[in-house]
């Protein structure tokens, strides 16, 4: 059979390469097809397929920091990739490449925008698109002098950005880019809509100021913008497209390095527990935008205080029921009361995350 792959993003991209691996004939249809990636990824050491060349980690960190109203320490492996061997490793050698667009994509046709139709069993694996309706998450970064890194910041809520505590909330992410540079990324979670770059590159150069990093303005700078919800599970779709976002952390790229055999061999990442899981997640999504911007630093020093598996159930166990129904529950008894209230009336909206939680 033939597996046609709509979009080269890394979720694309990986399950092509493993398909060409398990030897099956293999088409990928992408308009930019050599595109180079350019957002910084990373992961849970935990979390990535034993199939991966550990060459495309670019840096590891034995438990990166979390800042809320204290310091936390994850007791995780957190990994940054080399971007560009990432992308390098996920080799497509023997496939049929199409530099063209699927605009009719069916779970075993696709259309191109050139008229050119392809058969076999299609995976979707284009994106998802910007709507006004989607929560995104936004971000505003700069790569410096590895010195100006004391420690890897996973989450620093510090007040410490100029913001006015009513506004919108952003934290800093900080993160080792390799053994010469560093990441200093100041990001917006979530919002509908979420903040603009102009805003989060003047947070970020008054939280620098005022920890006496200076910025040069000749540093390269990366932009982020992508939607934490809307994908659907199941179907043809894969990564971003089939809901594999993480909606409380914008993370999929080792999701779907984890799932890409599975897809291959046919099998499905969406097993009931992970329905379930899904549908929690999406209750915590909606609770996180409906907190008043003021407290979410207090929701997520109630999170990160949680013991280390729980934080691990909600993180990253796709299929972990049992882990982050607790995980979720015990951070809802650590809430202070009024924040359980907005939490309640948030999640009651979602009946598949209210029916999981009771």
């Amino acid at each position: 059979m033939e597996v046609i792959v709509c979009g080269l993003g890394p979720a694309g991209r990986a399950v092509a390469h493993r398909a060409l691996a398990a030897g099956c004939s293999v088409t990928v249809i992408d308009p930019h097809p050599d595109r180079a990636w350019t957002p910084t990824y990373a992961a849970w050491a935990d979390e990535l397929p034993g199939w991966l060349d550990p060459g495309v980690v670019a840096a590891a960190v034995d438990g990166p920091t979390a800042w809320a109203g204290r310091e936390h320490r994850i007791d995780r492996v957190y990994q940054v990739f080399d971007t560009a061997a990432l992308q390098a490793s996920l080799t497509l050698d023997g496939a049929t490449v199409i530099a063209d667009s699927g605009v009719e994509v069916r779970p075993r046709s696709v259309r191109t925008a050139g008229g050119l139709t392809c058969t076999g069993r299609v995976i979707d694996a284009r994106g998802l698109a910007r709507s006004s309706r989607r929560a995104e998450q936004t971000a505003y970064g700069v790569v410096v002098a590895r010195g100006e890194l004391a420690s890897t910041l996973f989450m620093d809520w510090r007040p410490d950005n100029g913001a006015d505590p009513d506004d919108l909330p952003s934290f800093l992410y900080a993160v080792p880019l390799g053994n010469d540079t560093v990441l200093l990324e100041e990001t917006c979670l979530a919002g509908r809509p979420a903040l603009a770059p102009d805003v989060l590159r003047r947070r970020l150069e008054h939280r620098l100021r005022a920890r006496a990093i200076v910025l040069t303005g000749a540093e390269p700078v990366e932009r982020v913008r992508f939607p934490v919800q809307g994908g659907k599970p199941g179907g043809a779709r894969f990564g971003a497209a089939g809901a594999m976002t993480h909606p409380a952390t914008g993370y999929s790229v080792a999701a779907a390095l984890a799932a890409a055999d599975t897809v291959v061999e046919g099998g499905s990442v969406w097993t009931p527990r992970a329905r379930a899981v899904a549908a929690l997640r999406r209750a915590g999504l909606r609770a996180l935008l409906a907190l008043p911007p003021r407290e979410v630093p207090v929701f997520f020093e109630a999170f990160f205080g949680l013991p280390a598996a729980l934080q691990l159930s909600y993180l990253s166990g796709r299929d972990d029921l049992r882990g982050t129904l607790a995980a979720m529950r015990a951070l809802f008894a650590d809430l202070p009361p009024n924040l359980r209230r907005t939490v309640v009336a948030s999640v009651v909206g979602d009946r598949d995350g209210l029916r999981h939680l009771r």
